[in-house]
């Protein structure tokens, strides 16, 4: 059944048509939106042959360069190959129509509050099992950091955008103020504390990972996009940002990702499963307030342009309110920070 006057169109069943019969499924009988897409939309197809399936369809716009598609694509291909089977089956793409055909994966979402070490142990899995076999010519993750410096850079930049917010956004006036008046000054301060922290470690902050140190990442890797099955068994979702990263961004990222927060207490036992090296877990504990600015950044992505087409796009909540709550979720986000 089709649930909304987007789904009416005929040109979206028959791309959908187009994707089910390359795979071998048939044709597509019927779309059904999804919710929990951020950044695309998301469809179930019930076709005339076998299970039901996932229709992707990727945000694509002039001032977000990311090639969600083929990022998303070359990793699911690359860790089905290699025997992985806790993500979705990649089955057929339309690169001209930005579109996928994926696996229909049936589960419930994780709850903030509700983790246990089975799943801290289920993700660490996960990454060993995903960096098991090295393959040269791997892309670079979204926002990959090689360095020290890197991180630094990147929140830099972020920050830059943040100087520009969209002026039709709402509560323009309070996000402004938290900005420059609040966030400004204590990334500064972050910043300060980490060279000396690296040089205090004799970590030099310029020197790039040789490719044996990199990992191949998911990027935005974290219980919020995990399913758990009957079984208790996670599946991993979304690896529109996938690639070779730092090992230490990938740890930082997983315990400050804001949806689905993995208490700290976790922290030993997903470093001890990873076997990360000691100068990788030093690195892992000087970016971690690095990485929460980068975070409080991302989390007023709607205050940008960019940020708010990609939410239009992907149908998400109205604006107002989810501006309201975003900005909130920085504020909490930067006062974990303890310098």
């Amino acid at each position: 059944m089709r649930t909304s006057d987007a789904l009416a169109d005929d040109g979206l069943l028959a791309l959908a048509t187009a994707l089910t019969a390359r795979a071998g499924f048939g044709r597509a009988r019927s779309l059904t939106r999804l919710v929990g897409g951020r950044n695309n939309q998301v469809f179930r197809i019930d076709a005339t042959a076998g299970a039901p399936l996932v229709m992707k369809r990727y945000f694509s716009d002039p001032r977000d360069m990311r090639d969600r598609l083929a990022a998303e694509w070359d990793f699911l291909e690359r860790a089905w190959n290699d025997g992985v089977r806790t993500v979705p089956q990649p089955l057929a793409k339309d690169d001209s129509a930005q579109a996928a055909l994926y696996s229909f994966v049936v589960g419930r979402r994780l709850e903030a509050g509700k983790l246990e070490p089975a799943h801290i142990d289920a993700a660490a899995d996960f990454i060993l099992a995903i960096n098991a076999t090295r393959r040269v010519g791997l892309g670079p993750a979204s926002d990959a950091c090689f360095s020290i410096s890197d991180h630094l850079q990147l929140v830099e930049r972020r920050l830059l955008r943040l100087a520009a917010l969209d002026r039709e956004a709402p509560q323009l006036a309070d996000a402004e103020r938290f900005v420059f008046a609040i966030l400004r000054p204590r990334w500064d301060m972050v910043r300060e504390q980490v060279t000396r922290e690296a040089h205090a470690l004799g970590l030099d902050p310029h020197r790039a990972l040789a490719e044996s140190e990199c990992c191949l990442s998911p990027s935005d890797f974290g219980f919020h996009n995990a399913l758990a099955g009957n079984d208790g068994r996670l599946v991993f979702l979304d690896f529109e940002y996938a690639g070779r990263d730092d090992p230490a961004k990938l740890v930082v990222d997983f315990f400050c990702q804001p949806q689905v927060p993995v208490p700290s207490g976790y922290r030993a036992q997903f470093l001890t499963r990873l076997a990360l090296d000691d100068v990788t877990q030093a690195r892992c504990r000087i970016l971690l307030d690095v990485c929460r600015v980068k975070w409080v950044c991302i989390l007023l992505n709607d205050f940008l342009p960019v940020g708010a087409a990609r939410r239009a796009f992907a149908a998400t909540s109205d604006r107002k309110a989810r501006c309201a709550v975003q900005l909130e979720k920085a504020k909490a986000m930067l006062s974990e920070i303890r310098l």
